[in-house]
């Protein structure tokens, strides 16, 4: 496999032509799109005088970042391919420009509709049925926060500021991925080789326990001693948040986060307080893993490797694709047609690692392009369930667009993550089904073991100290490292329990998680790990007329709030019983795994 971008197969990369011909087309529409930007002031005067106006406004307010969602797509996905192509960052960052301008000029349109009565809305509706059925969705959600709008000079204070917020992540990202140094470890091999947070993870999984407790100690050793400056950039950020919540006059952080969900903090506190009460099926994981591993005492650096190793063998891209799709089978119809077409003929996938290219693995898109997945592949198991994953998002992303208007056509946050893991569980209980030997079995089964582990149990763990630090600082608290380490420490305590080795060193791991910048992300894993698990088991229970309900939610776009899209899955997040299920699912393969090992020995 060849790391020259230029010797890849173009079956294997996207045909970006198809947003936009040639570069000359994307600064055409750059500049007819900086006239609009330009131009918007003039609905100021009149966005508040009579239905047509206000239909006008939001007609040119929507339409701008419709098209620079577009001029996006085609900079962003250019450059992600290619970072070392220094126009296509330029590209990026001229289309970052025009988003702060565009909200810089737009500032008032929130504040406007706002400020009309409530009478007088309803009016304009009657008088005008399109407005209605067009806007009425986003009108609502823009008047949703009204008791938190400020004066139309403060509105248009904040929205200067908004180009400026955000630096203390920028700094953390900055320093964490480019400037710090953590040192050297010698590998299985006895080979030295530079530990960095892109290979530590690789590093935790190996088998020689040697290598692990090595890279474990030299990554730590090396956040401690930058633990203040990590504070300081944590405080900065959190500090940021609790200072813009208090200005908007929200009850807390928390409140103001969920309510762009349109939730309340009881989904975040139940799901954290269900977690709490079983985590006893997450001991019993740790027990199992602390056995088969052949330690008397389970370390922090024993969590990561795996404890079925043999049946890890290499995909080629094209069996990837096979599985996928025969996992998307049970969906029939529409999703199944579209997905092949877009993995098999329309381009949809960037395939294989070059040099230059982003790492990880995404799903983007905007209303006018196709959904674009970006991959790493190098065939192993965990490429092909991540190929799973992202068709997720992409069908997720394509039934929203295409069922409802651009302007209610991107799902939230807060149900991003279920399409996506829907697919990962299918495609797990596909490959079961086909498994030939008990080895194969017990691969998958650790597989499921690993992702609940990861998505549901830790990141409720994450949920809960970011919970707690925000409440902190809104009491007065400044984030010292001791403060924040001595939390986190007893957090993580708590989630491995007694019979697993807390080491010292984890206490400075909530440095190496960027998440902790997102305002309230993480425990959206956690929540929809939850939903993906309850609709697979009532797919299995139901069959096609739940499928049914299934793809009618992925259809719902943002036309409903998040909370009543999912319940026409029949998916209710305040109800405990979600979560509930989710850790029942996983306490099942625990058991399943134990079985198949005493069978095996």
């Amino acid at each position: 496999m060849t790391d020259n971008r230029n010797e890849i197969d173009q079956q294997y990369k996207w045909d970006l032509s198809a947003i936009y011909a040639t570069e000359e087309d994307f600064w055409k529409d750059f500049g007819e799109v900086q006239n609009l930007i330009r131009d918007f002031s003039k609905h100021e005067k009149t966005i508040m005088q009579g239905p047509q106006e206000l239909y006008g406004a939001l007609d040119d307010y929507f339409g701008a970042q419709r098209r620079m969602m577009k001029l996006y797509e085609y900079a962003s996905r250019n450059y992600d391919v290619d970072t070392s192509v220094n126009k296509y960052q330029a590209m990026e960052g001229k289309v970052g420009d025009l988003f702060n301008q565009f909200m810089a000029s737009a500032y008032f349109v929130e504040p406007s509709v706002t400020k009309l009565p409530d009478e007088t809305i309803s009016q304009w509706f009657d008088a005008m049925p399109e407005l209605a059925r067009k806007y009425k969705r986003n009108i609502y959600m823009m008047r949703r926060f009204k008791p938190y709008m400020l004066s139309d000079e403060g509105e248009k204070l904040m929205a200067q500021l908004q180009a400026a917020s955000g630096a203390a992540s920028n700094i953390r990202s900055i320093f964490s991925n480019s400037d710090i140094r953590f040192g050297s470890i010698r590998d299985e091999n006895g080979k030295k080789v530079e530990i960095r947070d892109a290979n530590y993870i690789p590093f935790m999984m190996s088998q020689d326990r040697r290598v692990r407790k090595a890279a474990f100690t030299t990554l730590y050793k090396t956040y401690a001693q930058f633990a203040n400056t990590y504070a300081t950039m944590m405080n900065g950020a959190v500090k940021e948040t609790t200072v813009t919540t208090k200005v908007r006059n929200f009850k807390d952080s928390l409140t103001a986060s969920v309510y762009q969900d349109e939730i309340t903090p009881v989904i975040y506190n139940t799901l954290i307080k269900t977690v709490r009460n079983n985590l006893d099926s997450l001991y019993e994981y740790y027990d199992l893993k602390r056995e088969l591993l052949g330690v008397d005492k389970l370390h922090m650096y024993d969590v990561y490797p795996t404890i079925v190793k043999e049946f890890d063998r290499p995909y080629t891209y094209e069996e990837a694709v096979e599985l996928t799709l025969s996992m998307a089978k049970i969906y029939g119809g529409e999703y199944y047609d579209t997905l092949s077409k877009g993995l098999k003929e329309k381009g949809w996938v960037d395939v294989y690692p070059n040099r230059g290219k982003r790492t990880g693995a995404y799903s983007a898109g905007s209303y006018d392009t196709e959904p674009y997945i970006l991959l790493n592949f190098k065939g192993t198991f965990d490429d092909v369930s991540t190929l799973a994953h992202e068709a997720g998002h992409s069908m997720h992303s394509y039934f929203s667009r295409t069922y409802n208007m651009p302007h209610q056509s991107d799902y939230t946050l807060f149900v991003a993550e279920v399409a996506s893991t829907v697919n990962e569980l299918l495609l797990s209980e596909k490959l079961m089904e086909k498994a030939s030997s008990d080895t194969e079995k017990m691969f998958l089964l650790n597989e499921s073991m690993e992702r609940f582990k990861g998505t549901l149990f830790r990141q409720t763990m994450f949920a809960e100290f970011e919970k707690d630090i925000y409440a902190m600082v809104e009491k007065g608290e400044i984030l010292t490292a001791e403060i924040l380490n001595k939390h986190y420490y007893k957090i993580v305590k708590k989630y491995f329990g007694p019979r697993v080795v807390c080491d010292k060193q984890i206490a400075c791991e909530w440095m190496r998680i960027p998440h902790f910048y997102y305002f309230f992300y993480v425990y959206k894993y956690a929540t929809c790990i939850s939903a993906a698990a309850s609709i697979v088991r009532k797919m299995k229970e139901q069959g096609k007329p739940y499928i049914e309900k299934y793809i009618q939610f992925l259809k719902c776009g943002s036309s409903m709030s998040p909370l009543d899209s999912l319940k026409v899955a029949d998916i209710d997040l305040s109800d405990p019983k979600v979560i509930e299920d989710a850790i029942d699912t996983f306490r099942q393969t625990v058991k399943q795994f134990k079985e198949l090992a005493l069978k095996n020995k």
